[in-house]
């Protein structure tokens, strides 16, 4: 397995650069293995998703980070579950997001979960309570809000906060025994109401919930709090790098400070900068909120920028990998454009995808010299980038669908492609030369009739003469039909959230994100079409076929169209 970290290929397999692209998250670990800060123990990282979801694209730069630099240094990586929020988590998720780090191509060494951990985070908050660190507090949750402060006032001290240790042990020893409701009682840190940082605020560790867990059931009615229980997750695992992304740095002093008041395996957090790609919203809630309101198909419709999603429009983990590995970590946020995205699964689709032909919206072309009842078979390179790949058969008949696009009987001005008394190259099979077209009784053209040059097989002139455009084409006779889906960007705006004012970011949905075609026809061959493979619709972009689809009744999506900006962009940035 490649690293997740490896640089790009620049677009030629042959110049592949393997070389990591460097960034401050290998050199700090690189530094910690010189000095052996830990010792002689291993690198240890985890990926720690919250199962209230699934994975999305800027989880996958975590997960290439984790595993990723792990990997580079010998080391391990977990797949830890934070599910310490029964209300909103579900195994659904947890299978989803085992799924998604395996097809991303990384497996992990420790299947873990918060929730293991919840008898030892009891015990350690009785320490902490013992010790004078931990009080439990009868404000309520606005209470609380209210007496922490703002950025520039000192928050004031809980009325509770002085309760005795016999109180206090108690009291969160009759919380989790369910005798109180829900929001009646939490348990806080006693560090500092004054703290610069308001993170360090006493903040709560532990809440009432009854609710059923998904892995504990009822055994428990209070529940940790992230900030609580994910640096001691870190510790019991004796993860060595916790790499998170920057808006957790401002938690950093608390992941420290329960650390060191608990006197345990010193696991360090360090944060980079998180994956923000245009056009794309990444917010788990708003993204359950499509889910739910039916803005999209499910988790895994292909305009999601879930794993799942992309997953299901023909995009490869290996692009992916890739990319990622080209942006590398920094401490700033920044946005990357989807472009980027799209051009290495492009150059990554250009070297494995398989050719074909088909028409998207048919009309028919009759060449009206070619032999009655003949067919023959031009045979045509299964990817020209991949010689080993072959070459396969298609049948030719003097009856053949071509794009509408193709034929205009009134030509605009610089259209090479058909029209009446214009020669164009059939791929790989004749020229032929348009004559007159049929129509139906409402003016619509349904037919375009043609002649063909015999001398012109295999789609060259004996003598030498020259056209401007060819075109793809299956034979009417052999042609067979299914649903195409042509996927474009969800949203209109590169910054999906900047909204009109009373306006959320549902205003900003593109109205044309799914457009479904029922009539296109397909040469005969993708009738053995698999869930696991790439196409290129010659002249039309790459397709991958639907897992809607079923014997007779094929479903293809569109991956991405065949034009690449962010190859041009990158060719004008180097002139």
């Amino acid at each position: 397995m490649t690293s997740g970290i490896a640089a790009m290929s620049n677009g030629n397999p042959e110049m592949q650069d393997t070389r990591p692209v460097s960034n401050f998250l290998r050199d700090q670990i690189a530094e910690d293995v010189r000095t052996k800060k830990y010792g002689d123990a291993i690198v240890q990282t985890r990926f720690p998703p919250e199962p209230n979801g699934y994975l999305h694209i800027g989880h996958a730069k975590a997960i290439c980070l984790d595993f990723g630099l792990a990997d580079e240094f010998g080391g391990k990586t977990n797949l830890r579950f934070d599910d310490t929020n029964p209300e909103k988590e579900e195994q659904e998720y947890v299978d989803s997001i085992q799924k998604d780090v395996r097809w991303l191509g990384f497996d992990w060494e420790r299947l873990c979960y918060a929730s293991d951990y919840f008898p030892q985070l009891y015990e350690w908050a009785l320490k902490l309570i013992r010790d004078g660190k931990a009080y439990v507090d009868d404000l309520t949750a606005d209470e609380i809000r209210q007496h922490r402060g703002t950025l520039t006032e000192p928050g004031k001290n809980s009325p509770y906060r002085d309760r005795s240790i016999e109180e206090n042990l108690d009291l969160f020893q009759r919380m989790k025994a369910g005798e109180f409701p829900d929001g009646t009682r939490v348990l806080r840190a006693k560090i500092d109401m004054s703290s610069p940082n308001l993170n360090m605020r006493d903040p709560v560790m532990y809440r009432i919930l009854h609710a059923s867990h998904h892995r504990t059931g009822d055994e428990w009615c209070i529940y940790p709090m992230y900030d609580y229980a994910h640096g001691q997750s870190d510790s019991i695992e004796r993860v060595t790098h916790s790499m998170c992304t920057l808006e957790f740095a401002d938690h950093q002093p608390l992941y420290r400070w329960y650390i060191e008041n608990l006197g345990i395996f010193p696991s360090q957090q360090i944060e980079f900068d998180r994956l923000n790609i245009t056009y794309t919203l990444l917010s788990k809630r708003k993204l359950l909120q499509f889910v739910q309101e039916k803005v999209v198909r499910g988790w895994d419709d292909p305009r999601m920028p879930t794993l799942s999603g992309f997953r299901r429009r023909g995009f490869t983990p290996e692009a992916i990998r890739t990319f990622v590995g080209s942006i590398g970590a920094s401490r700033t946020n920044g946005s990357t454009d989807i472009e980027m995205l799209e051009h290495f699964q492009r150059d990554d689709l250009n070297r494995r995808a398989s050719r074909a032909m088909v028409v998207l919206r048919p009309l028919k072309l009759v060449i009206d010299n070619y032999p009655a009842g003949q067919e023959e078979f031009v045979e045509v390179a299964n990817n020209p980038e991949d010689p080993s790949a072959g070459t396969r058969k298609v049948p030719f008949s003097g009856e053949i669908y071509i794009e509408q696009d193709d034929f205009r009987e009134v030509p605009p001005p610089k259209y090479y492609r058909l029209s009446p008394g214009k020669e164009v190259r059939l791929r790989n099979a004749y020229f032929v030369t348009a004559q007159n077209v049929v129509k139906d009784v409402d003016g619509n053209i349904v037919e375009v009739h043609c002649t063909y040059d015999p001398a012109s097989k295999g789609g060259n002139s004996p003598d030498g003469r020259k056209v401007k455009s060819t075109m793809h084409w299956v034979s009417a006779g052999h042609a067979i039909s299914a649903e195409i889906r042509l996927y474009d960007k969800l949203f209109t705006k590169p910054d999906p959230s900047d909204v009109e004012e009373g306006k959320d970011v549902l205003s900003n949905l593109n109205p044309n994100s799914l457009e479904i075609l029922t009539s296109a026809k397909l040469e005969p061959s993708l009738a053995n079409a698999r869930l696991e493979d790439h196409y290129q619709f010659e002249r039309v972009g790459y397709f991958c076929l639907d897992p809607d689809s079923a014997p007779g009744n094929l479903v293809f999506n569109r991956t991405l169209s065949l034009k690449d900006s962010w190859a041009k962009i990158e060719k004008k940035a180097g002139a």
